[in-house]
This record gives C-alpha cells, sequence and structure tokens, in this order.
C-alpha cells in the first residue's frame, strides 16, 4: 500500500519503519528533516511538505498535540487539499476531542475517510510493533486499514463509527496513567521514608495485587529515578489532562482528580522538568515528604 507518514518523533518513526519492513511503499514527511534520514536509509521516499505526502492511499499523522495537527492537515500544502476523494487519513496522535470531530467534517466534505487510531504503548512497544491500537470511524475504511494496524500493533479495538470516541477513549487512558502515577509516586514516597527499599517493594507490588503492565513500568522508572530520555515527556503529560479536563467540562462530567494531576504537573514544569519523563512528577511527592530526590533519603 502507499502510505504517507507525518511525524516522526519516538513513537512515529517506529511506527512508520514498521510499516516500511512490512513491505509497504512508504513516503515520510518530518518538520526536521534529519529526523527522517533513519527511514530514508531503509528506502522510504522522503517529503519535502505535508502536501507530497498526501499523496497515497493511506496518510498517517504522529504529532504532538493540536496545533501540529491542524498545521500538517489544513492550508494550501495541507492533508485536507491534497489527499485524494477516497483516500484516508489516520490520525494517530493524541489529540482534542473537539479536533477530532473538525477533522471527521472537513475530511468528509472533500470525499475523503478520516479514522482516528490513537494508540497506546511507550516507544519500545513501538518498535516492536506491541501497539494497542484504538480506531474509530467508518466501517469500510477501518476494514480497509486493519492490516496496517496489525503491522504497527498487538491487538486493535473499534469504538464505532464516529472518530472523535477513540480520541476521548485515548484521553481517558492517559488520565488513568497519570492517576496511577500519582498513586504509586504517594505509596512509594509513604515506604521509603520508613525505610523500606523501593525495588522490593516495586516487586512486591507487581507480583501480587498490581500485575500491570503500568505499574510494573512505572514502578522500575521510579524507584530507578529514571526520566531522562523521557519516553513520554512531562509537557504531554499535562498537554493530555489537560484536554480530558475539556472533555469532561464539555459533557459536564466532573473529573477532581484530573484537576489535581494537571497541578502535580505544573508543580514539576515549574521546576524545570520540560524534559523529563511525566513519571518524574513522582519527584514531587519525594520533596514534599521531606525526603532527598536525588537520594530517596530523609532531607
Amino acid at each position: 500500500m502507499k502510505i504517507g507518514f507525518i511525524g516522526l518523533g519516538n513513537m512515529g518513526s517506529a511506527m512508520a519503519m514498521n510499516l516500511l519492513k512490512a513491505g509497504h511503499n512508504v513516503t515520510v514527511y518530518n518538520r526536521t528533516a534529519q529526523k527522517a534520514k533513519p527511514l530514508i536509509d531503509q528506502g522510504a521516499h522522503p517529503a519535502a511538505d505535508p502536501a507530497e505526502a498526501s499523496r497515497a492511499d493511506v496518510v498517517f499523522t504522529m504529532l504532538a498535540d493540536d496545533r501540529a495537527v491542524e498545521s500538517v492537515s489544513f492550508g494550501e500544502s495541507g492533508i485536507l487539499a491534497h489527499l485524494q476523494p477516497g483516500s484516508v487519513h489516520i490520525s494517530s496522535s493524541t489529540i482534542s476531542v473537539d479536533l477530532s470531530q473538525k477533522l471527521a467534517a472537513a475530511h468528509e466534505k472533500q470525499n475523503q475517510q478520516f479514522i482516528a487510531a490513537p494508540v497506546f504503548g511507550r516507544p519500545e512497544a513501538a518498535a516492536a510493533g506491541k501497539l494497542i491500537v484504538v480506531v474509530a470511524g467508518r466501517t469500510d475504511a477501518i476494514d480497509r486499514c486493519t492490516p496496517l494496524f496489525d503491522v504497527i500493533g498487538q491487538r486493535t479495538f473499534r469504538f464505532g463509527l464516529q472518530p472523535s470516541a477513540a480520541n476521548l477513549i485515548k484521553l481517558s487512558g492517559n488520565f488513568l496513567i497519570a492517576s496511577v502515577l500519582e498513586s504509586l509516586s504517594e505509596a512509594m514516597a509513604l515506604v521509603s521514608k520508613a525505610g523500606i527499599d523501593q525495588h522490593e517493594y516495586v516487586d512486591f507490588l507487581t507480583s501480587t495485587l498490581f500485575a500491570a503492565p503500568v505499574y510494573k513500568t512505572y514502578g522500575v522508572l521510579i524507584a530507578d529515578r529514571k526520566f531522562q530520555p523521557a519516553g513520554f515527556a512531562a509537557p504531554l503529560g499535562l498537554k493530555d489532562v489537560r484536554l480530558t479536563l475539556a472533555a469532561g467540562e464539555q459533557l459536564r462530567v466532573p473529573l477532581p482528580l484530573a484537576s489535581l494531576i494537571r497541578d502535580r504537573f505544573l508543580a514539576l514544569l515549574a521546576r524545570g522538568g520540560d524534559s523529563l519523563d511525566w513519571s518524574a512528577i513522582s519527584q514531587i511527592a519525594v520533596e514534599e515528604s521531606g525526603q532527598n530526590v536525588t537520594t530517596g533519603r530523609a532531607a
């Protein structure tokens, strides 16, 4: 299949590489052109702009936020102006419900197909083709693109005909992960101040009641204080919680825990944590408990 791929960060580059290795004809675009070089070296075609990447059967976007997705979708060199009727835009970015609805309506006017297919998983899962894909949109478009989802992910879950449903699922999932980060951070700060080894504590948790990947992955990162390089940067965590709160406001669903977590991310960024993994919010709990954020011992 002829595929355009726009957005070659940690996640997008791994997804595009797997599509390329699966034998697809892949054209790649990234605002910072140097990030496309590893893919071009493996046979991908470079695109000078989003318009060139959009001359395909399917174009993926995997970008950081609403602004980035809007910038490549609209305008003279955007996807909407150059994607052929009947071709598919797959948005795998974590974006707002509002933007997803706007994109769906705009593509429909152009007789193009739009699917929201955000993914769950860190960069190592993307590289291994083990992402979890959450998809919503027209059934025929999803059926057509399912072989592509099978390449990038281990399982695909469908959530109906409205693309924005998949985006809401993604936001709710990231909110739950952030909630785990906060509760795990508080619990680990508590036992650490009592002199209990954090690695032993994480081993206990993940071998018994909390044997889930999110606890295993982030428990070890917190215990190791390994927040760089960021698998998912703290500013993106703040962005996703804000989008979750916006969706809650639109639907009139109070999300008091999301408000608390938003403030935790703000506190981390106020301390200069922009380049850190979002699990670094654990250091706020450490600091507030009177322990040294470097050693994890009483200050």
